[in-house]
């Protein structure tokens, strides 16, 4: 507002700017309020003090905050202080002990010396403060004459070329274990140590001017090496050449991507860059690129703008005492900020003038920090609340589960997205059939490789990579598969074999097969292609490929048809239960346990956590151990649950196929391990279609269960519903679809730059007003060649009839 500043509310403790304070005043009667104000004092050089303070106000508006670094040493700052009461608007400067009751002045400071909201949020640590290696002042190097090059590097006992330590004292380059930094391996470092007590390892990819990741193995911990530059060039490694990229990926990590960096930022060309309402950039908060492109994507959405910027006055007006802890009230605001156009403001003609005769540039100060929002959105979330990079999908999905759980009015925004599935399952020996409906909001589609159009490039560049590798040569120019997208729509199309399948009509195991179709087409059809999958050293692995995506899409022959006239229904009769004797009987993955163990863990606590989680690797085993730690049997040995919790052998496998969406008793087992009622397990699989993660997701979503009734009729009630887990999503009256035609235009799409999710960059392409815009965090401009083939996840929109 023209005064600058900020005003709280001393009974609501809400902030206004002084175009809605009034408003508030008029409405609630609340008459006592803090305004607060910040003055920033710009230094330039010169004065005599070595800077001449230059004053302007500052506005503080509920961690908007504007893009540019106010944190630098080029500023100082002043806060000022007032309580403020009205109709008179009577102000009395704080500090104030004086006129003001003892009890006013308490609230006054409390609020003044309060966190932010995002700063009490910001999860704890693991990463302590690192201390130097007592090994890094006297460590011995072999003069073996070994010299490390710069990429193509590969473990010298297996053929791991990710997660690669190179001992500091003979450069050996061996693999390390998965729970050093979340990578997989082989232990092969390890291994070397406990065969030559050489000390210190450094991480081959981290390594930058400003240091590396070293690991110590006699001290067991990440440490420092004060003499890291030393130790390096001893093999040839000059760390003032190891540059780190803009987006955190360094140099030898992106030679064989550079292209996709490129390609997908739109590097090389010179880009207008856009203002106003609608091209608001974000500030990138450490990782958190993937939330800003789908953010982007969201609010440009009529259906989103209208429920959340069209109602910010109600939303305002209602929001609780805390409004940092309300969901509707955090995305009001940051669509407010992203589509007002007040942090979009292009530069006055006398600041670049002022620019160009000093020959500098000092960035705009424009954009949004979401700090608030993010610190809300992913508390109690374990990955979304780090500052790790996570996967935008995922985030997609975790924003419409807050969507639907916190209603803002008659009209629900995500009803946009959602669909429903018709899943035909099939018995290959009796050929019967059973049908079933799900909800989903994305649409899944594989990425058929085998239909690639440049095959014998790609055998060509494999060639060459190969031999450029062994000879430790630069390695050639990427060679990017081409897949023709009708190819990737026919293999959604296809039938899939089903694991486990277990026939009602053969009451046996069977082979089985799953078709699905769209019950219902979205208004806005959103379609991730599945480009990550894991390689056989558990890391996430990304296909690089190249997709010509249609602007227009028609998917109308992928309409559901239902029961056909002479198929015949499988019969809804249960698999047997089988319990089994004792624990050896149990299939537990002991590999994984090892793993654990390794680590220092109990045996007995890295089975339990092995078996409870269901086999799905030493990651997830090693969250439920943290979660289970404290507990006082947690190192007892393995005790089998009681009749009716143990797996079926129908339903041994995660995703089993038994009754109509009756979660496998395995899932639910685990779900009751972490100390949950049955009845509760059993919704919270079949609202998420039997994904355990999910499930857990939905269960912490859901901290006041309804009212608990009989397990036994509900689950019975559930079986003899064919839409049960869509009922347990929305209520008897059935899921709020908008179906229609299957014709879509594409408007949008979210890019990922990098090997995995777990590292990379997201940049998001939106078209606005007939063009194309790019969104890259707090770059907003007009794009020259959106790469629509490269895309992760593309957004279309119905085209009326």
């Amino acid at each position: 507002d023209s005064e600058g500043g900020l005003y709280v509310c001393m009974n609501t403790f809400l902030g206004f700017g002084r175009e809605h304070i009034e408003r508030h005043y008029r409405k609630t009667g609340q008459c006592v309020y803090l305004h607060l104000k910040r003055h920033v004092r710009e230094k330039v050089p010169g004065a005599s003090g070595g800077a001449l303070p230059k004053r302007r106000n500052a506005k503080l508006f509920l961690d908007l905050e504007i893009s540019s670094d106010l944190n630098s040493d080029d500023f100082e700052y002043e806060d000022e202080a007032k309580l403020v009461i009205f109709p008179d608007h009577y102000e009395i400067s704080l500090p104030n002990i004086e006129e003001l009751p003892a009890l006013v002045t308490i609230a006054c400071d409390a609020l003044l010396s309060a966190k932010s909201p995002y700063r009490k949020q910001e999860p704890d640590s693991w990463e302590e403060e690192l201390q130097a290696s007592k090994h890094a002042k006297t460590l011995v190097q072999l003069d073996n004459g070994v010299r490390i090059p710069p990429s193509g590097w590969k473990c010298s006992r297996c053929d791991l070329r990710e997660n690669l330590w190179l001992n500091l004292t003979d450069g050996s380059v061996l693999c390390g274990k998965w729970f050093f930094d979340g990578s997989g391996g082989n232990g092969h470092a390890t291994e070397h140590y406990r065969e030559t007590g050489y000390p210190l390892a450094v991480k081959l990819g981290t390594i930058t001017p400003d240091g590396a990741d070293v690991y110590s193995f006699e001290e067991e911990e990440p440490v420092l090496d004060p003499h890291i530059a030393k130790h390096l060039a001893h093999f040839g490694i000059d760390m003032l050449q190891m540059q780190v990229t803009e987006n955190g990926l360094r140099d030898n990590d992106i030679k064989p991507r550079v292209s996709e960096w490129e390609v997908i930022q739109e590097a090389g060309v010179k880009l207008k860059p856009m203002y106003g309402p609608g091209y608001t950039g974000m500030k990138n908060l450490g990782n958190s690129c993937y939330l800003n492109a789908v953010m982007q994507a969201i609010f440009s959405i009529p259906e989103f703008q209208r429920a959340y910027v069209g109602n910010l006055p109600r939303i305002f007006d209602y929001s609780p005492l805390d409004p940092t802890q309300d969901f509707n009230t955090q995305m009001a605001k940051l669509g407010h900020g992203l589509l007002s156009g007040q942090y979009s403001k292009p530069p006055m003609k006398s600041e670049l003038i002022e620019q160009v005769m000093k020959e500098e540039h000092k960035p705009q100060h424009n954009g949004i920090s979401p700090r608030m929002f993010k610190a809300f959105i992913s508390k109690g979330h374990p990955e979304f609340s780090s500052n790790r990079q996570q996967d935008a999908q995922e985030f997609f999905l975790h924003l419409i589960n807050l969507v639907e759980r916190n209603p803002v009015g008659s009209e629900n925004p995500s009803d946009v997205f959602r669909f429903l599935v018709e899943e035909r399952t099939q018995c290959c020996q009796s050929r019967k059939v059973r049908y079933t409906e799900r909800v989903d909001y994305i649409m899944q589609l594989p990425v058929a490789m085998e239909a690639a159009t440049n095959k014998d490039e790609l055998i060509a560049y494999e060639l060459k990579r190969r031999e450029a590798e062994a000879a430790r040569r630069p390695l050639p120019e990427l060679v990017r598969a081409k897949i023709p997208f009708s190819a990737c729509l026919q293999a959604f199309s296809e039938p899939s074999n089903v694991e486990d399948f277990w026939s009602s009509a053969l009451q046996a195991k069977s082979a089985g097969v799953k078709t699905s179709r769209f019950a219902s087409f979205p208004e806005y059809l959103v379609v991730q292609i599945k480009k990550f999958t894991f390689g056989l050293d558990w890391i996430p692995k990304k296909l690089d490929v190249s997709i010509d995506m249609p602007d227009f899409l028609d998917i109308s022959h992928l309409r559901a048809r239902g029961l056909q006239p002479g198929e015949e229904e499988l019969p809804d009769i249960a698999p047997p239960i089988v319990i089994p004797d004792d624990t050896k009987a149990l299939d537990i993955d002991e590999s994984s346990v090892m793993q654990l163990a390794e680590m220092g863990f109990p045996l007995e606590a890295c089975r339990k956590a092995v078996y409870y989680t269901g086999n799905l690797g030493a990651e997830v085993a090693f969250n439920w151990i943290i979660a289970h730690m404290e507990e006082p049997d947690f190192a007892e040995p393995l005790v089998i649950p009681a009749f009716g919790e143990v797996a079926s052998s129908g339903a041994a496998a995660l995703g089993a196929v038994g009754l109509d969406n009756q979660p496998p008793e395995e899932m639910v087992a685990i779900i009751i391990s972490m100390g949950f009622q049955r009845n509760l397990a059993i919704q919270a699989l079949k609202a998420t279609n039997n994904n355990l993660e999910r499930a857990l997701e939905w269960i912490f979503s859901h901290p006041d269960p309804e009212e608990e009734s009989d397990p036994a009729l509900d689950t019975m009630d559930m079986e003899n519903n064919a839409n049960a887990n869509i009922l347990a999503e929305t209520g008897s009256e059935g899921p709020r679809i908008k179906d229609g035609p299957g014709r879509y235009e594409l408007f949008g799409f979210i890019s990922h730059m990098g090997t995995s999710t777990m590292s990379g960059h997201y940049v998001c392409h939106l078209r606005k007003e007939g063009r194309w815009v790019i969104y890259n965090d707090l770059r907003v401009c007009a794009s020259e060649r959106p790469p629509k083939d490269l895309g992760y996840i593309y957004f279309y929109h119905r085209i009326p009839t």
